[in-house]
């Protein structure tokens, strides 16, 4: 049982992290930390949309994972690249109430010592409300700089204008969210927003760059300095992409370009050698990729505290 002390009444006692929940790695001269917004509850059928059931539901006892829902990680991270700071991502906020979990960003920023005004950068690697939604909480936006620069594809914000979910295999609720989600933060930051085309280094080391696939527009972002690396590769792939980078998760928008992308960048990854850390990857969520066989393997880094 844990006590703490001096603690108000039970009924107006604000939730307690067990662990703080952020994890700080150095890339170079690069500071990057590691953000959880929390967990977003989901079926499993979304996992592996293309796989034969029997397959999926193997993977997930192996993986000691309940065969109808699972919790998907959902993590942002800060980068600090000589006096620029940069927000990689932005969580939930509040868009959909069916993730009651997530949407923690805005104060484990500030629990971190990171306030809001600080930032003067924000990339979105795309505008699903799980990576835009923070920057839509009451207060988030008045708190910004009003100079804060937002970087983001010219092809991802092209895409929002009349999306395509025709290939996406989403819980029912989903995609009416998505849309007035991506739609509401072009109309509040539109003013702040620097659009790139295929690649845009936004700070010294800092660099975004077009991949397409889960969205045409989503990108990823690359740390690097001093001779390391650390990709940020947003929503490109997810746990069990490892063991089966050919199955379809049913948030993409384009499966088979998914498929293309995630395992050009796991190639990559494993002959650069460098850090990963993904959106929907476990927590911290910093590790290598190996090629294993005609798949993959994830190899998380040894926790440094």
């Amino acid at each position: 049982m844990f006590i703490v002390e001096n603690a108000p009444p039970a009924a107006v006692q604000a939730p307690i992290d067990l662990v703080p929940s952020r994890y700080a790695v150095q890339v170079g001269d690069i500071e990057a930390l590691v953000v959880s917004d929390g967990v977003l509850p989901l079926p499993t059928s979304t996992m592996a949309t293309n796989a034969d059931p029997a397959d999926l539901a193997n993977w997930l006892d192996r993986m000691y994972m309940p065969p109808d829902a699972f919790d998907w990680p959902l993590n942002v991270m800060v980068a600090k690249s000589g006096a620029q700071t940069i927000l990689i991502d932005a969580g939930l906020g509040g868009q959909f109430p069916g993730f009651p979990r997530a949407g923690q960003f805005p104060q484990r920023l500030q629990a971190a010592g990171i306030p809001l005004e600080s930032v003067t950068d924000v990339i979105i690697t795309h505008m699903h409300m799980d990576h835009v939604g923070g920057l839509l909480v009451d207060g988030v936006r008045e708190r910004l700089s009003p100079n804060v620069r937002i970087h983001v594809s010219a092809t991802e914000v092209a895409f929002w204008t009349s999306p395509d979910f025709t290939q996406t295999v989403m819980p029912k609720p989903v995609p009416n969210v998505l849309r007035s989600t991506a739609k509401r933060f072009y109309e509040i930051y539109r003013d702040r927003l620097h659009i790139f085309e295929d690649r845009h280094e936004v700070a010294p080391g800092v660099i975004v760059r077009l991949t397409g696939g889960h969205t045409p527009g989503h990108s990823v972002v690359d740390l690097v300095s001093g001779g390391e690396r650390l990709t940020f590769a947003g929503d490109a792939m997810f746990p069990v992409a490892f063991d089966h980078p050919e199955w379809h998760n049913g948030f993409e928008h384009d499966p088979e370009e998914s498929e293309r992308v995630r395992v050009g960048l796991f190639r990559e990854l494993a002959e650069n050698r460098g850090l990963l850390v993904a959106a929907h990857l476990p927590f911290p969520s910093v590790g290598r990729v190996a090629v294993e066989g005609d798949a993959f393997r994830w190899v998380p880094v040894i926790w440094d505290y």
